[in-house]
């Protein structure tokens, strides 16, 4: 049977590991989504730019990527930032690398970018459905942190029904050895009281089934529907799609301390 993955694919030295290479400064500054080239070149001839600390005025001058290049006080990355959106199949690993070669989420996206992307946050070997994976360390540090309060929605099947008792107990946060588990919402999928969904915002280490397995359920399976605003709308298992602008503005606006 022919495995729904790829294995990643040889390509030339990336980008990253040529921190000498040069390249043109309105390139650079347009990689790094600042701008367009062309707009590039009316910062760099304004004034605007500075590299390793001093103002460049002269159109056509070339960097290399190990140069530290600011426009308004910030340091750019020249690297194309790129973000896809994955509906994670079970059995892969939330890693960039397994020493135990088990797959993992980056043989899924092997040929998503030839920029070095990664998963923001984890959903353990067992859990599927929606990943993201970027190069964009700014959004993702602000995804993965606890203080920005990044909404997650899940479809969980336990292998009994639940009973109102600790439908009430989920709903009012049950207390776990590390700390109590607040949900934002709880309610029933169907009537047969095995399928749930449970929208929250904690982000701890394996904690819907922890919610589940402290009340004595076994999960069945656990399916992550939404991340942040974004949905598996079209997106079928195993597969990937890059976010869309409409997307990209979202993500990043939830993406603010509350």
């Amino acid at each position: 049977m022919k495995k729904n993955y790829r294995k990643p694919t040889q390509r030339t030295e990336k980008a990253a590991d040529q921190p000498n290479e040069l390249m043109r400064l309105n390139r650079y500054i347009a990689n790094a989504g600042v701008c367009s080239r062309r707009e590039a070149d009316k910062l760099i001839e304004g004034g605007q730019i500075k590299v390793n600390g001093k103002v460049v005025t002269e159109l056509g001058t070339k960097v290399k990527r190990s140069d530290k290049v600011k426009y308004q006080g910030k340091v750019l990355n020249p690297e194309k930032l790129v973000y896809v959106l994955l509906n994670k199949p079970k059995d892969f690993i939330t890693t960039t690398d397994d020493p135990q070669d088990r797959k993992t989420v980056m043989q899924l996206v092997a040929n998503a970018a030839e920029e070095r992307i990664y998963p923001v946050g984890r959903l353990d070997r067992n859990t599927t459905g929606l990943l993201l994976l970027t190069n964009d360390g700014e959004l993702a540090e602000r995804l993965t942190h606890p203080s920005y309060e990044i909404q997650k929605l899940y479809q969980v099947d336990i292998n009994e029904p639940i009973t109102d008792e600790d439908f009430i107990k989920i709903e009012n946060g049950v207390v776990l050895e590390d700390g109590a588990a607040p949900v934002d919402e709880i309610g029933l999928v169907g009537p047969e009281r095995t399928s749930l969904g449970i929208s929250l915002h904690i982000g701890r280490n394996r904690i819907v089934r922890r919610i589940f397995e402290h009340l004595g359920y076994e999960v069945i399976r656990l399916d992550r529907v939404m991340y942040a605003g974004l949905t598996k709308k079209d997106l079928s298992r195993g597969k990937w799609r890059y976010l869309n602008k409409a997307e990209l503005i979202k993500i990043k606006h939830l993406g603010r301390k509350k």
